[in-house]
C-alpha cells in the first residue's frame, strides 16, 4: 500500500529527508503533523495515510531530518495527547499522487510555505484544513476562563514561550475576564502557539485558555511591571506596579496539584502545554506558588547558536554583542558549526535570539534559543581545549555596561543600513567607502550626520552584507587609538 501511494528513489543510506510517522491518532490534521518538522526547517511535502494512522513528512535537507529524529528519538512526541514515533523512511524523495484525500494536507503545506516565504495572500482552499492557518500578526488575544488560580505574566511566559520568542505581553481585565495581548518575533509562533495551546487549561480542570489573532500588529509597552512586560527592553521604568517573581495566594485557595500535562517537543514548539510534572509547585511557605528556573524562561543567559560556519565561529560573537555583552563562548569540540554564547544576563540572551534566531551569516542560516546550561566553565589547566573556549568577560568592546548607557536605546534588527560612529576628522568619504569595499561590501549609500561629522549611516548591497561588515569592521582601529564603533540602523538612505 505504501508503494501504491509513494513513489521515489530508495535510499542505500539509512538518513533520510523524508520521514514516516506512526501511531497518529485520526483526528490529526495535516497542519499538525507540519508543525513538528517547523522547528527544524523547511517543510517541502506531505502525505498523510490516514487510514492507517501514518504519515511522510519531506524535509527540505537532510541535516534537518537528522536534527528532528535526534530530538524527537529521546523525547517523544504527542498529537492529542498521545505518542507519536517518527523514524527515517526508506525513500529520499517524497513524490505525491495527486488523490483527492491529499487535498487538505497540501493545502496546508501551502499555506504555511506561503507565509515562510512572505505570501500572506491565502486562498480559501486553505481553510479546508479544518481551522485558520497563518495570518499576518505576531500578537495574539488570550481569554483565560474559570480562572479558581491567579494566572501571572510569568505563568503566561513560561507557557507561550515554548511556542516561540515572546517579546511583548500587556495583562487586563476587560468585561469580567482575564485577558492578555501577548506578542510573538513573528506570525509563525503566533499561529503555532494558536493551534497547540487554544482549550487548553493552564490547571487541572481550571484557567482555560481561548486564544484568538489580535488586530494589533505590535504591542507598545510603557512599563516592565507585574501586569506589563517589554522582554527586548531592559530599561523600562516600573511604573505604579511592582514586578513580583511571587504570587500570593489567599491560603485557601493555594493551589495543591498544580501540575501540567508532559512536554515532549522541540524547543521553542510545544505540541501541547509544556512543562514536566511539577514544574509550577506550592512552597513551603503558605499561599505561594514558586515558579523554579526552567530553560526557556528569563534566568537563562546561555544561547545554543547552531550552523554556523566552522570557518568563521569566534567572529559571531561581535554581531552578538550588539544586543549585549559576551562573555564566553565556547564551540563544541566535535560539532565546529554548534556554540555556546555566554549573555551578561537573560534580558541581554533574549535579545540576541530575538534579533539573530534565521539570521544569514557566513553563507548559513543560524539558529539560536537558550542552551539548557546556566553557564559556561571554562577549561581547567592542563585540559584539552585546543582554542575552542574564549573568555571575553573583561573585553573593552562591551557595549552595555553602563546600565544608564544609550546603547539601550538604540537596539535595532539587522539591516542593510549601519551606524558608524567614532569617526576622526581626517578620515573622508572615500575612506570609509574604500575600508567597506576591502571587506566585500557593496556600497549603495553613504552619508555624514549634519550636527555631527563623527558619525555616519553606510548602506550596504544586503543585510547579510552589513552583518558581515559589522564583524569584520566594529572596533577597526584608525590608528592613534581611535576605533570605528558599528551598530545596525532602523535608517535608511
Amino acid at each position: 500500500n505504501e508503494k501504491k501511494k509513494v513513489k521515489g528513489n530508495r535510499s542505500s543510506c539509512s538518513p533520510s529527508r523524508v520521514l514516516h510517522i506512526r501511531q497518529i491518532p485520526s483526528a490529526v490534521t495535516g497542519a499538525e503533523v507540519i508543525a513538528l518538522g517547523l522547528p527544524f526547517g523547511k517543510v517541502t511535502n506531505l502525505l498523510m495515510l490516514k487510514g492507517k494512522g501514518q504519515a511522510f513528512l519531506e524535509m527540505a535537507s537532510v541535516e534537518s531530518a537528522v536534527s528532528m529524529v535526534n530530538y524527537y528519538t529521546p523525547a517523544t512526541p504527542h498529537l492529542h495527547n498521545q505518542p507519536v514515533y517518527i523514524q527515517y523512511s526508506n525513500y529520499k524523495e517524497l513524490k505525491t499522487d495527486n488523490q483527492h484525500h491529499q487535498a487538505r494536507p497540501q493545502a496546508a503545506l501551502q499555506g504555511v510555505n506561503a507565509v515562510q516565504h512572505g505570501n500572506l495572500a491565502i486562498t480559501n482552499t486553505l481553510a479546508a484544513e479544518g481551522g485558520l492557518l497563518p495570518s499576518n500578526t505576531s500578537v495574539l488575544r488570550i481569554i483565560v476562563e474559570n480562572v479558581v488560580y491567579p494566572v501571572t505574566l510569568e505563568v503566561l511566559y513560561q507557557i507561550f514561550s515554548k511556542c516561540g520568542f515572546v517579546l511583548k505581553i500587556v495583562m487586563f481585565n476587560k468585561n469580567n475576564q482575564f485577558q492578555a495581548l501577548l506578542q510573538y518575533a513573528d506570525a509563525m509562533n503566533a499561529y503555532y502557539a494558536k493551534m497547540t495551546l487554544d482549550g487548553q487549561s493552564i490547571y487541572t480542570g481550571c484557567c482555560t485558555l481561548r486564544i484568538d489573532f489580535s488586530k494589533l500588529t505590535s504591542l507598545k509597552v510603557k512599563y516592565n511591571n507585574d501586569k506589563s512586560r517589554d522582554f527586548t527592553r531592559t530599561d523600562l521604568p516600573f511604573g505604579d506596579g511592582q514586578r513580583t517573581l511571587e504570587t500570593t495566594l489567599p491560603p485557601a485557595f493555594a493551589p495543591q496539584n498544580t501540575v501540567f500535562p508532559s512536554y515532549a517537543g522541540p524547543p521553542g514548539y510545544a505540541p501541547a502545554l509544556g512543562f514536566p510534572q511539577g514544574a509550577v509547585t506550592t512552597s513551603a511557605t503558605p499561599g505561594h506558588v514558586t515558579i523554579p528556573a526552567v530553560p526557556g524562561i528569563p534566568g537563562n543567559s546561555v544561547l545554543l547558536v547552531s550552523n554556523l560556519n566552522p570557518e568563521k565561529n569566534f567572529p559571531f560573537w561581535i554581531s552578538t554583542g550588539v544586543y549585549g555583552d559576551v562573555h564566553r563562548v565556547k564551540i563544541m569540540f566535535k560539532k565546529r558549526g554548534i556554540a555556546l554564547v555566554q549573555m551578561a544576563d537573560a534580558a541581554q540572551a533574549q535579545i540576541a535570539i530575538n534579533y539573530l534566531n534565521g539570521q544569514r551569516l557566513y553563507g548559513r542560516v543560524m539558529h539560536a534559543t537558550l542552551s539548557k546550561y546556566q553557564t559556561i566553565q571554562l577549561p581547567h589547566e592542563g585540559q584539552e581545549d585546543k582554542g575552542l573556549t574564549k573568555d571575553f568577560s573583561n573585553s573593552p568592546l562591551h557595549r552595555f555596561k553602563n546600565p544608564c548607557s544609550k546603547n539601550f536605546q538604540n537596539i535595532f534588527p539587522p539591516s542593510a543600513t549601519l551606524h558608524l560612529s567614532n569617526i576622526p576628522p581626517s578620515v573622508t568619504v572615500d575612506d570609509l567607502k574604500n575600508l567597506f569595499t576591502s571587506k566585500g561590501s557593496t556600497v549603495k549609500g553613504f552619508k555624514f550626520f549634519q550636527k555631527d561629522s563623527k558619525m555616519a549611516l553606510i548602506q550596504l548591497g544586503s543585510v547579510e552584507e552589513a552583518v558581515h561588515a559589522l564583524i569584520e569592521l566594529h572596533n577597526h582601529d584608525f590608528g592613534e587609538n581611535q576605533h570605528l564603533r558599528v551598530s545596525f540602523s532602523k535608517s535608511t538612505i
